[in-house]
């Protein structure tokens, strides 16, 4: 024990400094927001290890889209907020033989949901509207329509959360792409059908968002595809991005196909409408990987400037799941590994998180003659993208193979919390006074809570036996953070290791309120 105490008054010089910390004092940053470090990658030369899989990944698409029947496909990998690899196959026009490249035009279908919830939520950050505004103060025809009395209004927040009480309507929906304005406020006044009341369960619903598309319009006086034009598609870059398909250069339109006895059909495009809100996006990979390098700039929460088109807590709010999450314990990656996920919707986005804490964003997109998808790990920084020129084309399976893939056989590592300051400040000052707790109650570090849950008789005799049980300190290790004002570190004995973890209080400086030690191997 006498070795301990003699280590311990030699100033911790086996605790090491965060290579991140732009401070050495131990004084407590005055002002908490300068202070904080957003969380960082720290595996070494991460686009190297990503780049030697390329080829595999370019393999997978090719036979998938081979096995699948697609006519032509496109696919790009993105890490970090950049293109790094993208590709493509097969073609976009059969008949006049025209390849398909990362510059054709695929239509990505109900891809198109989230520019509509960015557009909804823009207009909400400039205060024009509110998520909780009933959907009748912009369709006022919806006033009163309920499932039953007690029914509350449906909310725009139902509208993006697919919780309106609308039955689900893909096969219906996705043939009223070119319908009117006039057509949907037609469709409504003659009473909607009901399958839920609002706000009780999750059910996908395209007419909800050809609501939010002429809701958009109500309150800018312009179509929602001008809008979302206007300020999401420039600001972004997106050169190669239309609605209407007339629009298109030829050479670049992607034509559908459905794979029918053995020969492919082609299926008739249809013009822009209001239900164009939901699904009747047209662009190409080059163009869509900007709008996919915005979201990954949402992660992780920092401080430096906010470049837009939407804040980036805006931005992260979309890819909130809502209340209404559902659990497939028998979940099987592709490959046959069993990983029980969860999911469940944000705005105009699809979230999940299995097994092994991979959290992912994206969405699907599936109309006659097309299929396509994309996807983040936003803690990876991995972003996958695919479209497809055949019938609901399941490209979500296939960049669920490549990210896991890539994941895997690059050993990417998500991001490491950086330890705060204080968090690091107070674990050198927790370690000085162990074990004994020699003038614990003066050193100032412990929250007014602490000496009333924890008593220093008892912590004194716990330390020590753990202490001797460890044998003589050889290291200690840096903090490992939970979060900014919770976290753990290990000491190194001779004989086993000790673990102890702290949690701060919410005041400024925190202080200690929780203190928990054992014995590890």
């Amino acid at each position: 024990m006498l070795a301990l105490k003699r280590f311990l008054l030699l100033g911790l010089s086996f605790v090491s400094i965060n290579v991140f910390s732009q401070n050495k004092s131990t004084a407590v940053a005055p002002n908490p927001n300068k202070a904080y470090k957003a969380p960082a990658f720290t595996d070494q030369n991460r686009r190297k290890k990503v780049e030697m899989f390329f080829p595999i990944v370019e393999m997978i698409y090719r036979e998938y889209a081979q096995k699948n029947h697609f006519p032509g496909y496109a696919f790009g990998i993105m890490l970090d907020g950049e293109l790094v690899y993208s590709g493509s196959g097969g073609y976009i026009d059969i008949n006049k033989k025209i390849p398909a490249s990362t510059t054709s035009m695929f239509r990505i279908a109900s891809m198109s949901k989230s520019f509509t919830a960015m557009a909804i939520l823009q207009l909400r950050d400039e205060g024009k509207l509110k998520l909780d505004d009933p959907v009748y103060l912009y369709i006022p025809e919806m006033k009163g329509q309920k499932l039953t009395a007690d029914a509350p209004e449906i909310t725009i927040r139902n509208l993006l959360t697919h919780s309106a009480g609308f039955p689900e309507d893909n096969p219906w929906g996705d043939r009223q792409l070119a319908d009117t304005d006039a057509d949907l406020i037609s469709l409504i006044k003659k009473g909607i059908s009901f399958s839920n009341d609002p706000g009780l369960v999750y059910e996908y619903s395209n007419l909800g968002f050809a609501m939010l598309g002429h809701i958009i319009k109500k309150v800018t006086g312009v179509a929602y595809s001008e809008y979302i034009a206007k300020n999401i598609w420039k600001p972004l870059g997106m050169q190669q991005a239309e609605w209407e398909y007339t629009k298109v250069p030829a050479n670049q339109l992607a034509h559908g196909y459905r794979w029918i006895n053995d020969n492919w059909r082609e299926e008739a495009l249809l013009h822009d409408g209001i239900y164009g809100a939901m699904g009747g996006m047209i662009t190409s990979i080059e163009s869509f990987s900007k709008y996919v390098a915005l979201h990954q700039s949402a992660w992780p929460p920092r401080n430096d400037w906010d470049a837009g088109p939407l804040k980036r807590s805006s931005i992260r709010e979309m890819h909130q799941p809502s209340r209404f999450a559902s659990l497939n314990a028998n979940y099987k990656y592709p490959g046959g590994r069993a990983c029980p996920t969860t999911a469940a919707y944000g705005y105009g986005l699809r979230w999940s998180k299995d097994c092994e804490a991979r959290e992912t964003v994206g969405h699907s997109g599936g109309l006659p003659g097309f299929g396509s998808n994309w996807a983040i790990l936003p803690e990876y920084g991995l972003g996958v993208i695919f479209f497809a020129n055949n019938t609901y084309a399941s490209a979500g399976t296939a960049n669920i193979i490549v990210m896991d893939t890539l994941i895997r056989m690059a050993q990417l590592k998500p991001r490491q919390i950086v330890p705060s300051d204080i968090l690091k400040q107070r674990k050198n000052e927790l370690v000085k006074l162990l074990p004994d707790f020699t003038n614990a109650k003066t050193s100032g570090i412990f929250a007014e809570n602490f000496f009333l849950d924890y008593f220093v008789e008892t912590m004194q005799k716990d330390a020590n036996s753990i202490f001797d049980r460890a044998g003589r300190i050889k290291n200690i290790r840096e903090i490992n953070p939970e979060n900014q004002l919770r976290g753990s570190f290990v000491m190194e004995g001779e004989k086993a290791n000790v673990l102890i973890s702290f949690t701060l209080t919410p005041e400024n400086p925190g202080l200690i309120q929780e203190y928990k030690i054992r014995l590890i191997e």
